[in-house]
């Protein structure tokens, strides 16, 4: 999940799942692996189909790391549930929830991102928190503390983009600089060099970075110019480099200046181009890159021929993304019924989830878990 959402920018088409069995009532849904009541609807069983969560209609963002969930409000709150063996719901303590449980008592949330059992937030004056597990220092806080409450990295109020995975998290200043800390055995934090750190390193002089997102030991952005780039461990050819090399500092991908969007999933990269062409590259598990087969890629192959992709998200070995019209699709394992078809079967290309056309915000947590909003 590892992909980033902004607080308030769900759009005026909204969403909605089998409309014609859940009334395609607004507000939030889910489905998936519920073992540890990271679906948020107070059990623990799992669904293979949506289930609404409540009947609030102000959710507004959504992100989660391995079984657990952390979304936003339209209000600028935040709200947790899930696993929390590591204090990554951010509650003060280690105890799961199985429904949604809000963060403390501040209305100033405005990015939120998630690893497996860790989180980072930016609030709206532009400083950076952090929670949970923090062995590496994936915390960015100078130490490996643990932490079941936000705590605040350094005192600047200049912190623009978040992005975290495995045991290693990055970040975009307002000024187009990137910065990354957490383990580094495989030079995932673009440093150069393979020893890990506790607190914010600025990757290289350069301040034309805009989006950034992790793999669970490796980096990818895109800058301002539209370039891809790539870093750290290459399983599965995921740095989309054409090989299975290591690097430890960026690389770019190709030549191209028209890619838009990213996210990734186990290891592999889904993105979006700003022609609506959708992407993908690295493990292919279960047919996880949506491209019919399950072979492994190491550069970016097309999936289909459609210019209609609007968002993406991948989690684990799943994925979900969501067209212009608005309809939901969905590819890869479907273990436990996280691909929200209804089944269990395995999918290697997408396939439409109902048949309702006003989805508008989507996010595939690593742990098997799919969460998406009707407005």
């Amino acid at each position: 999940m590892p992909t980033i959402f902004t607080r308030g920018a769900a759009s005026a088409r909204g969403f909605g799942l089998f409309g014609a069995v859940a009334g395609g009532a607004p507000g939030m849904w889910s489905w998936g692996n519920n073992s540890t009541g990271a679906l948020g609807l107070g059990n623990t069983t799992n669904y293979s189909s949506p289930k609404q969560v409540g009947s609030l209609i102000t959710w507004a963002t959504l992100t989660g790391g391995n079984l657990f969930s952390l979304v936003t409000k339209s209000d600028g709150t935040m709200w947790s549930w899930g696993q929390n063996n590591y204090g990554q719901l951010g509650l003060g303590n280690t105890t799961n929830y199985s429904s949604p449980k809000q963060i403390g008592a501040l209305t100033t949330w405005s990015k939120v991102a998630s690893g497996a059992n860790q989180s980072l937030a930016v609030k709206t004056d532009g400083t950076l928190w952090s929670w949970g597990n923090n062995a590496f220092g994936q915390l960015g806080l100078g130490n490996t503390t643990y932490y079941s409450s936000p705590k605040q990295i350094g005192a600047l109020t200049t912190w623009s983009e978040v992005a975290t995975q495995g045991r290693t998290s990055f970040a975009i200043k307002t000024n187009g600089t990137i910065w990354s800390w957490g383990i580094n055995s495989d030079g995932q934090l673009g440093l150069g060099n393979t020893t890990n750190y506790s607190s914010p390193k600025q990757i290289g002089a350069l301040t034309n970075w805009s989006k950034v997102a992790a793999t669970s030991s490796s980096g990818i952005a895109v800058k301002t110019d539209g370039t891809l780039w790539s870093w750290g461990g290459n399983n599965s050819g995921v740095l989309g480099l054409g090989n299975i090399t290591y690097y430890s500092s960026p690389k770019q991908v190709g030549a191209l200046t028209t890619w838009s969007k990213i996210t990734t999933q186990g290891r592999g990269v889904l993105a979006i181009k700003t022609d609506g062409t959708l992407w993908s590259w690295g493990k292919n598990l279960l047919g996880a890159l949506g491209l019919g087969n399950t072979t492994d890629y190491s550069s970016p192959k097309q999936i289909g021929a459609l210019t209609t992709w609007f968002k993406v998200s991948g989690g684990g070995y799943s994925a979900f993304a969501i067209k212009t019209g608005g309809t939901l699709w969905s590819w890869g394992s479907a273990y436990q019924g996280r691909l929200g078809l209804g089944n269990t079967t395995a999918y290697s290309s997408p396939k439409q989830i109902g048949a309702l056309t006003t989805w508008s915000e989507v996010a595939a947590l690593s742990g098997g878990v799919g969460l998406a909003i009707q407005t």
